[in-house]
């Protein structure tokens, strides 16, 4: 077993082609000894965007602060504190913050 405190684990700016002001943190990773699953917390500053993508694997985004906006298919969402989100594989997406407060959200992925 595993524990691991978020103030423990490394901030690291996000530089991704399309992203504007979006930080990463992995507390539970490769180097935490996971062999199939990748948590990640992710903090969008205001007027912060991650880029509109899309990818071959599936992700559980939950809503830990803040407010945002996902992007998809469909159209755009608020989303909230508590709000839960399942993004199918090649699902065209995007998390952006057009409010005033951080918002940070858990994505967990697939070991790739």
């Amino acid at each position: 077993m595993k524990i691991n405190n978020i103030k423990n684990v490394k901030k690291e700016k996000v530089l991704d082609e399309g992203v504007k002001d979006v930080e990463k943190q992995i507390p539970i990773g490769i180097a935490e000894g996971s062999n199939r699953i990748i948590m990640r917390l992710f903090t969008v500053k205001p007027g912060g965007h991650s880029p509109l993508h899309t990818h071959d694997y599936e992700h559980l985004v939950k809503v830990e602060s803040g407010k945002g906006i996902v992007v998809f298919s469909g159209g755009e969402r608020e989303i909230n504190v508590g709000d839960f989100v399942y993004v199918e594989p090649n699902e065209i997406h995007q998390f952006k913050n057009p409010f005033d407060e951080e918002l940070k959200f858990i994505c967990v992925i697939p070991k790739r």
